[in-house]
Protein backbone atom coordinates (compact mmCIF):
# COMPACT_ATOMS: atom_id res chain seq x y z
CA UNK A 1 0.00 0.00 0.00
CA UNK A 2 1.03 3.59 -0.62
CA UNK A 3 0.21 6.57 1.59
CA UNK A 4 0.47 10.29 0.86
CA UNK A 5 0.82 12.77 3.74
CA UNK A 6 -0.49 16.26 2.97
CA UNK A 7 0.30 18.96 5.54
CA UNK A 8 1.81 22.40 5.03
CA UNK A 9 4.15 22.12 8.03
CA UNK A 10 7.29 20.10 7.32
CA UNK A 11 7.86 19.34 10.99
CA UNK A 12 4.40 17.77 11.13
CA UNK A 13 5.04 15.75 7.97
CA UNK A 14 8.37 14.56 9.37
CA UNK A 15 6.71 13.48 12.60
CA UNK A 16 3.93 11.65 10.79
CA UNK A 17 6.44 9.95 8.50
CA UNK A 18 8.42 8.65 11.48
CA UNK A 19 5.25 7.20 12.96
CA UNK A 20 4.15 5.59 9.70
CA UNK A 21 7.45 4.15 8.42
CA UNK A 22 7.43 1.17 10.86
CA UNK A 23 4.02 0.09 9.53
CA UNK A 24 4.86 -2.78 7.25
CA UNK A 25 1.65 -2.56 5.22
CA UNK A 26 2.76 0.77 3.71
CA UNK A 27 5.43 0.24 1.05
CA UNK A 28 5.70 3.94 0.16
CA UNK A 29 5.27 7.11 2.22
CA UNK A 30 5.11 10.28 0.11
CA UNK A 31 4.64 13.91 1.17
CA UNK A 32 2.94 17.06 -0.10
CA UNK A 33 3.02 20.54 1.40
CA UNK A 34 -0.09 21.92 -0.29
CA UNK A 35 -3.35 20.85 -1.86
CA UNK A 36 -2.08 21.51 -5.38
CA UNK A 37 1.07 19.48 -4.75
CA UNK A 38 -0.98 16.59 -3.37
CA UNK A 39 -3.26 16.55 -6.42
CA UNK A 40 -0.24 16.69 -8.74
CA UNK A 41 1.33 13.69 -6.97
CA UNK A 42 -1.93 11.74 -7.15
CA UNK A 43 -2.02 12.31 -10.91
CA UNK A 44 1.43 10.75 -11.25
CA UNK A 45 1.06 7.68 -9.05
CA UNK A 46 -1.61 5.51 -7.44
CA UNK A 47 -2.11 5.76 -3.68
CA UNK A 48 -4.27 3.81 -1.29
CA UNK A 49 -4.45 6.25 1.62
CA UNK A 50 -4.30 10.04 1.87
CA UNK A 51 -3.58 11.58 5.28
CA UNK A 52 -4.96 15.08 4.73
CA UNK A 53 -4.73 18.20 6.88
CA UNK A 54 -7.93 20.24 6.85
CA UNK A 55 -6.04 23.58 6.80
CA UNK A 56 -3.76 24.15 3.81
CA UNK A 57 -2.28 27.36 2.35
CA UNK A 58 -3.75 27.13 -1.14
CA UNK A 59 -6.93 25.07 -0.79
CA UNK A 60 -8.96 23.86 2.14
CA UNK A 61 -8.62 20.21 3.02
CA UNK A 62 -12.34 19.87 2.28
CA UNK A 63 -11.76 21.12 -1.26
CA UNK A 64 -8.93 18.66 -1.77
CA UNK A 65 -11.10 15.87 -0.35
CA UNK A 66 -13.88 16.75 -2.77
CA UNK A 67 -11.53 16.62 -5.77
CA UNK A 68 -9.88 13.40 -4.62
CA UNK A 69 -13.16 11.55 -4.09
CA UNK A 70 -14.37 12.71 -7.51
CA UNK A 71 -11.24 11.76 -9.46
CA UNK A 72 -9.89 8.90 -7.34
CA UNK A 73 -12.85 7.52 -5.35
CA UNK A 74 -10.96 4.40 -4.24
CA UNK A 75 -8.44 6.40 -2.19
CA UNK A 76 -9.20 6.19 1.53
CA UNK A 77 -8.84 9.65 3.07
CA UNK A 78 -8.11 10.26 6.75
CA UNK A 79 -8.64 13.91 7.69
CA UNK A 80 -6.49 15.62 10.32
CA UNK A 81 -7.82 18.74 12.02
CA UNK A 82 -7.20 21.10 14.90
CA UNK A 83 -10.97 21.44 15.15
CA UNK A 84 -12.75 18.78 17.23
CA UNK A 85 -16.25 19.97 16.33
CA UNK A 86 -18.75 17.40 15.14
CA UNK A 87 -19.87 19.53 12.18
CA UNK A 88 -16.41 19.34 10.61
CA UNK A 89 -16.36 15.57 11.01
CA UNK A 90 -19.85 15.24 9.57
CA UNK A 91 -18.97 17.44 6.60
CA UNK A 92 -15.84 15.39 5.91
CA UNK A 93 -17.89 12.21 6.19
CA UNK A 94 -20.51 13.54 3.78
CA UNK A 95 -17.78 14.41 1.26
CA UNK A 96 -16.45 10.85 1.37
CA UNK A 97 -13.69 10.85 3.99
CA UNK A 98 -12.94 7.47 5.52
CA UNK A 99 -11.94 9.00 8.83
CA UNK A 100 -11.57 12.18 10.85
CA UNK A 101 -8.99 12.65 13.57
CA UNK A 102 -8.10 15.68 15.66
CA UNK A 103 -4.45 16.62 16.07
CA UNK A 104 -4.94 16.22 19.82
CA UNK A 105 -5.09 12.46 19.25
CA UNK A 106 -2.28 10.28 20.54
CA UNK A 107 0.19 8.51 18.28
CA UNK A 108 -1.50 5.24 19.20
CA UNK A 109 -4.88 6.50 18.03
CA UNK A 110 -3.40 7.79 14.77
CA UNK A 111 -1.87 4.39 14.03
CA UNK A 112 -5.17 2.71 14.91
CA UNK A 113 -7.03 5.08 12.59
CA UNK A 114 -4.60 4.41 9.73
CA UNK A 115 -5.00 0.66 10.22
CA UNK A 116 -8.79 0.95 10.06
CA UNK A 117 -8.84 3.32 7.08
CA UNK A 118 -6.25 1.29 5.15
CA UNK A 119 -8.65 -1.66 5.28
CA UNK A 120 -11.39 0.44 3.73
CA UNK A 121 -13.35 0.89 6.95
CA UNK A 122 -14.53 4.13 8.60
CA UNK A 123 -12.84 5.74 11.59
CA UNK A 124 -13.87 8.63 13.83
CA UNK A 125 -11.75 10.15 16.58
CA UNK A 126 -12.63 8.89 20.05
CA UNK A 127 -13.06 12.54 21.07
CA UNK A 128 -15.96 12.83 18.61
CA UNK A 129 -17.52 9.41 18.38
CA UNK A 130 -20.16 9.96 21.06
CA UNK A 131 -21.30 13.21 19.47
CA UNK A 132 -21.60 12.13 15.86
CA UNK A 133 -22.20 8.38 15.89
CA UNK A 134 -25.95 8.89 15.66
CA UNK A 135 -25.66 11.44 12.88
CA UNK A 136 -23.39 9.22 10.79
CA UNK A 137 -25.68 6.22 11.25
CA UNK A 138 -28.69 8.23 10.12
CA UNK A 139 -26.66 10.00 7.40
CA UNK A 140 -28.95 13.00 7.63
CA UNK A 141 -28.12 16.67 7.26
CA UNK A 142 -29.58 19.26 9.60
CA UNK A 143 -27.21 22.20 9.28
CA UNK A 144 -27.58 25.16 6.95
CA UNK A 145 -23.86 25.13 6.19
CA UNK A 146 -24.18 21.64 4.69
CA UNK A 147 -25.61 23.36 1.60
CA UNK A 148 -22.32 25.20 1.02
CA UNK A 149 -19.51 24.12 -1.27
CA UNK A 150 -16.10 23.40 0.25
CA UNK A 151 -14.80 26.86 -0.73
CA UNK A 152 -17.95 28.59 0.53
CA UNK A 153 -17.66 26.74 3.84
CA UNK A 154 -14.03 27.82 4.16
CA UNK A 155 -14.93 31.47 3.52
CA UNK A 156 -17.87 31.22 5.93
CA UNK A 157 -15.45 30.31 8.72
CA UNK A 158 -13.03 33.07 7.82
CA UNK A 159 -15.79 35.67 7.85
CA UNK A 160 -16.99 34.32 11.19
CA UNK A 161 -13.47 34.73 12.55
CA UNK A 162 -13.48 38.41 11.60
CA UNK A 163 -11.08 38.19 8.66
CA UNK A 164 -11.63 40.95 6.11
CA UNK A 165 -12.67 40.14 2.55
CA UNK A 166 -9.37 41.55 1.29
CA UNK A 167 -7.34 39.35 3.63
CA UNK A 168 -9.44 36.31 2.73
CA UNK A 169 -8.71 36.98 -0.93
CA UNK A 170 -4.99 37.33 -0.25
CA UNK A 171 -4.91 34.08 1.70
CA UNK A 172 -6.84 32.14 -0.95
CA UNK A 173 -5.14 33.84 -3.91
CA UNK A 174 -8.41 35.19 -5.29
CA UNK A 175 -9.66 38.75 -5.73
CA UNK A 176 -11.71 40.52 -3.08
CA UNK A 177 -14.45 40.80 -5.72
CA UNK A 178 -14.54 37.01 -5.98
CA UNK A 179 -14.69 36.75 -2.18
CA UNK A 180 -17.62 39.18 -2.22
CA UNK A 181 -19.39 36.92 -4.72
CA UNK A 182 -18.81 33.92 -2.46
CA UNK A 183 -20.12 35.90 0.51
CA UNK A 184 -23.30 36.72 -1.41
CA UNK A 185 -23.81 33.05 -2.24
CA UNK A 186 -23.29 32.08 1.40
CA UNK A 187 -25.82 34.64 2.63
CA UNK A 188 -28.32 33.55 -0.01
CA UNK A 189 -27.98 29.82 0.67
CA UNK A 190 -28.18 30.29 4.43
CA UNK A 191 -30.96 32.89 4.21
CA UNK A 192 -28.93 35.54 6.02
CA UNK A 193 -28.29 39.21 5.38
CA UNK A 194 -25.17 40.16 7.35
CA UNK A 195 -21.80 39.06 8.72
CA UNK A 196 -23.16 39.32 12.25
CA UNK A 197 -25.68 36.60 11.44
CA UNK A 198 -22.84 34.44 10.12
CA UNK A 199 -20.88 34.97 13.34
CA UNK A 200 -23.90 34.17 15.50
CA UNK A 201 -24.66 31.02 13.50
CA UNK A 202 -21.08 29.76 13.66
CA UNK A 203 -20.89 30.34 17.40
CA UNK A 204 -24.22 28.62 18.03
CA UNK A 205 -23.16 25.63 15.94
CA UNK A 206 -19.67 25.48 17.47
CA UNK A 207 -17.87 26.15 14.19
CA UNK A 208 -15.63 28.74 15.83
Amino acid sequence: MKILICDDHKIVRDGLRQLILPLTYFSLVAEAGSGAEALAILKQDEFDVLLLDISLPDMSGMEVLQVVKTKWPKINVLMLSMRPHEQYAMRAHNLGASGYLTKEATAEELLKALSVVAKGDKYVSEALVNNIAGNISNNTSKYLHDTLSAREFEILLQIANGISLQDIGNELFISSKTVTTYRSRILSKMEMTSNSEIVKYCIENKLI
